[in-house]
């Protein structure tokens, strides 16, 4: 088999083409530059601008499957003019350009790496299943279910076999972001005012992500579905710090103040963002992966933040 990885030097998409290579794949990865740290094994090709226009030819001439990861990820604080504009010209519109000029090349099985944040923003008590009926509400996930819409319509035109996965935050080895951020502030002693929240959050490790895409690429049952992801157990915001800084070796300085007054806070910072999805609850059901696919996540929780601690200590 011959995969082409879009958006291969990113955090998920540099791992996926490790992966594949390690089991004797022949892997094309497209990146809009050359990466510094080159994946030994991968032939990367230059795809400067992903929209409407762009050309894949080059990169897809003979592939068999496609794994895209590449998109305008969520930003706290978009400064775009018009930022459903902005998402749709790179998530909706570059992914039905991919799928067409796959399509006219024979491709055989399309996996398109969407977001939980698709289904909505948070849960209550009941966590979201691949069949629930989507609720998508900022630009982001507006443009990413979109996405979605048109990679079905397509496929089911033609002889196009896709999969819909629906990861929520993604962490491991070289995580950036807020994730990143907790970990600085976890290595530095900072108290973090999170004792007081009781929510429940779905998280997948890297490695797990990895493995359920892989598996997806192959698996006859996977062929026109959608899942979601997750590492099996979901935790709330303060274990999840205790869970970190015992990973880390490091005290968890954490102390309770009354979530009302941490958001209250938060919005005065321009933070209220940030704030409700440490607060909210947001759970992803997966047992359709272990039904239909017979996949379970093969890392543990510990053994995910372990690793993910590690190299960010290292580094």
């Amino acid at each position: 088999m011959k995969v082409l990885v879009t958006g291969a030097s990113g955090f998920v998409g540099r791992a996926i083409c490790a992966h594949l290579t390690e089991q004797g794949l022949t892997v094309v990865g497209a990146v809009r530059h050359l990466p510094e740290n080159r994946t030994t094994g991968v032939d990367y090709r230059i795809v400067p601008d992903i929209n409407g226009e762009t050309n894949w030819s080059e990169a897809l001439t003979g592939i068999n499957a496609v794994i895209h990861c590449a998109a305008r990820v969520h930003i706290m604080q978009d400064t775009a003019d018009d930022p459903l504009v902005a998402f749709r010209a790179i998530n909706l519109e570059g992914t039905i350009r991919l799928v067409n000029q796959a399509v006219e090349g024979g491709l055989k099985r399309f996996v398109y790496l969407s977001s939980l944040k698709v289904n909505g923003e948070y849960t209550e008590g009941i966590p979201f299943t691949a069949e629930d009926v989507p609720k998508p509400i900022d630009p982001y996930s507006i443009s990413k279910w979109e996405a979605e819409q048109a990679l079905k319509s397509i496929a089911t035109k033609n002889a196009l076999e896709f999969v819909i996965i629906r990861p929520p935050l993604v962490y491991g080895e070289g995580v950036r972001a807020n994730f990143f951020r907790l970990m600085q502030a976890i290595k530095l002693g900072f108290p973090l005012p999170l004792g007081a929240i009781k929510n429940r959050r779905s998280l997948v490790g890297l490695d797990n992500l990895v493995d359920l895409i892989l598996t997806s690429l192959h698996h006859n049952a996977a062929a026109n579905q959608t899942f979601l992801v997750s590492d099996g157990e979901d935790l709330s915001t303060p274990d999840l710090l205790r869970r970190t800084a015992r990973a880390m070796k490091k005290p968890a300085r954490i102390f309770p103040i009354p979530v009302p007054l941490l958001i209250k806070s938060a919005n005065i910072l321009g933070k209220v963002d940030f704030a409700l999805r440490l607060c909210s609850s947001l759970q992803a059901d997966i047992k359709k992966n272990q039904e239909l696919l017979g996949w379970s996540p093969p890392f543990s929780v510990e053994e995910s933040l372990q690793k993910t601690t590690q190299y960010f200590l290292s580094h």
